[in-house]
């Protein structure tokens, strides 16, 4: 078996036991009256078996993207990019654009132009 089946199907099955853990302390602390309504219904075990079921789903997925990006390895030598100097006298000059406006003219007289007479 290929070792990133065996990862996976090792952490579906831990998050399986975080979700049993997390369902079961759903039902102990009568989360939303969550015991209740599943203690007096005639198909609450199906309810359960859903909440088991979905939360697997998510546990396992956040089991195995933690797992899969704890794999990564360590660069000790490299430290990301190249440390260049930003050039910000010569960027701030190529992005000033002049915008020209036009004098006068309020939010006042804006507003009152825009409002139609009654």
């Amino acid at each position: 078996m290929p070792e990133l089946v065996r990862l996976y199907i090792k952490n579906v099955i831990f998050g399986f036991f975080i979700a049993l853990a997390f369902v079961g302390m759903l039902l102990w602390f009568n989360v939303g009256n969550l015991w209740h309504l599943i203690s007096t219904s005639d198909i609450g075990y199906i309810a359960v078996a859903l909440l088991v079921v979905f939360n697997t789903v998510v546990f396992s997925g956040v089991q195995f993207s933690i797992a899969v990006m704890r794999m990564g390895s360590d660069d000790e030598g490299s430290s990301g990019g190249k440390r260049d100097a930003i050039p910000t006298m010569q960027a701030a000059q190529r992005l000033a654009i002049p915008v020209p406006v036009e004098e006068g003219r309020t939010r006042r007289k804006l507003d009152q132009q825009i409002k139609r007479p009654r």
